[in-house]
């Protein structure tokens, strides 16, 4: 039976300095709740506001697949492998730490930079450190589920680009109003609305034995809501307005 678990965005621990404001879906650095560490092969999923001229400096990351997807604004991406690039709305990124690798982000831009930054636990450990971004905006126009970034199988040879981790992959969809999209089904999904509102339907019969208003309540999902599903299959998302979506299909979870 599958199951369904909301989260609100006003219910995520949230980092604040001066030039950062971060939303945390799962444990993070000092928001630290050991019953939220991390959902099928995703183990952060943080949605990140960086102030005009700052970012984060050059840090380090080892066995990881980090995947950054930008909403607003703009990033400049380096790092120890000698890659560089401006990361932007419709540019799928991903980094593989593998071995070790050091990078920096930047906004060098003239407004705030918002964007949602993704780690999966990759399928090997100690393997070279890798980058690559890819445009993807031309397909996204489709208003169709799009991989970005995926190991799985069945995402082979279509749109976006690999990750080290064939359990996993990231699709987007970008929706008009009234557009609707299907969830996959698998043992693990992620959803989180990067922005725009969203109606929920095909949940199973269970999940909705409430209160008609919790129910709607349940069924509306608006920016920085996210929806883990468990077993889930034929739910669907329609879009009041426009709205951005970002699905992660998982199919293990961390041993």
């Amino acid at each position: 039976m599958s199951s369904l678990q909301l989260r609100r965005a006003d219910d995520r621990e949230r980092t604040r300095t001066a030039w950062l404001d971060s939303a945390h879906s799962f444990s993070f650095g000092a928001a630290y709740d050991p019953d939220n560490l991390h959902f099928g092969l995703l183990l952060v999923s943080n949605e990140d506001v960086v102030a005009a001229g700052a970012g984060f400096d050059t840090h380090p990351h080892r066995d990881m697949e980090i995947v950054t997807w930008v909403i607003s604004g703009a990033l400049v991406h380096q790092d120890s492998q000698g890659n560089n690039g401006l990361i932007y709305p419709g540019l799928a990124q991903r980094m593989t730490a593998g071995t070790g690798i050091l990078h920096s982000e930047k906004n060098d831009g003239s407004v705030p930079a918002h964007f949602v930054q993704m780690w999966v636990s990759p399928d090997e450990v100690g393997v070279s450190p890798g980058y690559e971004q890819l445009e993807v905006a031309e397909w996204l126009a489709s208003g169709e589920l799009v991989p970005v970034a995926s190991g799985l199988a069945r995402h082979r040879g279509d749109t976006g680009i690999r990750i080290s981790q064939r359990d996993a992959g990231l699709s987007v969809a970008r929706l008009v109003d009234g557009g609707r999209v299907k969830l996959p089904s698998a043992p693990y999904l992620h959803v989180f609305v990067a922005h725009g509102t969203l109606t929920l339907a095909g949940v199973d019969r269970p999940a909705l034995e409430m209160p008609a208003q919790e129910v709607l309540e349940r069924s509306v999902l608006q920016a920085g809501d996210a929806l883990r599903i468990t077993d889930g299959g034929g739910v669907s998302l329609r879009a009041i307005g426009s709205a951005e979506v970002l699905v992660w299909e998982m199919h293990s979870k961390l041993k």
